[in-house]
């Protein structure tokens, strides 16, 4: 694959990204969860609390049902809040919940910070707390539910090296990466570079510019990218997008400049527009991960710690994750995440995780006949 280049392209000043050019992974920012919308089944009282609807589809589409319906099925009485990415307002929802009484709480946060807050001032009140999704580093969080994110980056890392194994000497990779303060966009960069870095020191690639995206701002993802693509010359051979809303900013400006499809570009979470992407090949691979079965784990284990069963709750979650900030092994349950390349959208659609409607549409049609797709 020869070196893509924009040098005869005169660059405007400036980009005005529209939300919904970068948007095919985002949510509306007014998914938050209600009492009401959660209802009650008796139960001991577990809060939920997600972290934002901006940058991914994930947590109201997916994360949100899913949780509730595998606390239910433990006869438990959920409440799921959504912070909307404000950390005064998580706070303020976890103070609601300590104060309603719950038993357990299951938190996924904007930051680490606010998250050993938060799970401080609940164990004081001898609430149970879990980490969902993202380890609070420095927290006080006994256990951590997740997948095993280092994988996560690993197969970013071995698609993109996949995508560019008949590149010439050199070839040119941009990493755009999730929010510096979100510990498993450092794990994710962690894993990518165990497949990357070799290639990047022996000069079969280039590394570019490697650059974090705080809060994992879609806009300003796509934004940076042009920066970095215009100031190299916009010469560029892959990209890794941390996710798959980043990577559908980055295809907007690939886009631009007739780069989409030339250039293969990583994903993660396997969203119904990442997963179209991947079929129009405008991007390379998503990374599937189940979030029924992180949701079904972490309701377990907030069934046994709701009833004090702390045996229970250490034979399930018998993995650990280091906490470098803590200096100590958090208990953990940690998942497999799977690499989805175009021959393996079926798999996704199989598992029940999106259903066929949602990806085969006009321009995806003849990609999803040809997969078997249906």
């Amino acid at each position: 694959m020869r070196s893509k280049s924009l040098a005869s392209i005169v660059v405007t000043a400036g980009l005005a990204l529209a939300v919904s050019a970068c948007g095919a992974n985002t949510s509306s920012d007014n998914g938050g969860s209600t009492d009401s919308d959660s209802g009650s089944s008796g139960g001991a009282k577990v809060g939920v609390i997600l972290p934002e609807t901006k940058s991914s589809a994930r947590w109201e589409g997916f994360d949100k049902p899913l949780l509730e319906a595998a606390l239910k099925k433990e006869g438990l009485d959920p409440d799921i809040q959504n912070a909307q990415g404000d950390a005064q307002k998580f706070s303020t929802l976890a103070d609601g919940m300590i104060n309603a009484g719950v038993k357990v709480l299951i938190i996924a946060t904007p930051n680490s910070e606010v998250g050993a807050s938060v799970a401080k001032k609940a164990q004081a009140q001898g609430i149970h707390v879990i980490d969902y999704d993202r380890l609070n580093l420095g927290g006080s969080s006994p256990y951590y539910v997740s997948f095993d994110n280092v994988k996560v980056g690993e197969l970013q890392g071995q698609g993109l090296a996949d995508a560019l194994k008949d590149a010439p000497q050199g070839a040119n990779v941009i990493e755009i990466e999730g929010s510096p303060t979100d510990n498993n966009a450092t794990l994710f960069h962690s894993g990518q570079q165990k497949a990357l870095k070799p290639l990047y020191d022996s000069g079969k690639l280039k590394l570019v510019q490697s650059q974090p995206i705080p809060d994992w701002d879609n806009q300003v993802g796509g934004q940076t990218f042009e920066q970095i693509l215009t100031s190299n010359n916009g010469k560029v051979d892959g990209v890794v997008a941390a996710n798959d809303g980043l990577a559908g900013a980055v295809i907007t400006i690939l886009k631009k400049y007739s780069l989409n499809g030339k250039v293969p570009v990583t994903g993660q979470d396997a969203t119904p527009d990442g997963l179209q992407a991947v079929l129009r090949g405008e991007q390379y691979m998503t990374v599937f991960k189940p979030i029924n079965e992180e949701a079904e784990a972490a309701a377990k284990l907030a069934a046994a710690l709701a009833k004090g069963d702390t045996a229970a709750a250490d034979a399930l979650a018998s993995g650990t994750e280091k906490d470098p900030k803590g200096n100590r092994d958090v208990k953990s349950v940690l998942l497999t995440p799977q690499l989805i390349t175009k021959d393996k959208v079926k798999t996704v659609v199989d598992a029940g995780f999106v259903k066929a409607s949602e990806i085969c549409v006009a321009d995806t049609q003849a990609a999803c006949d040809e997969l078997g797709i249906k």
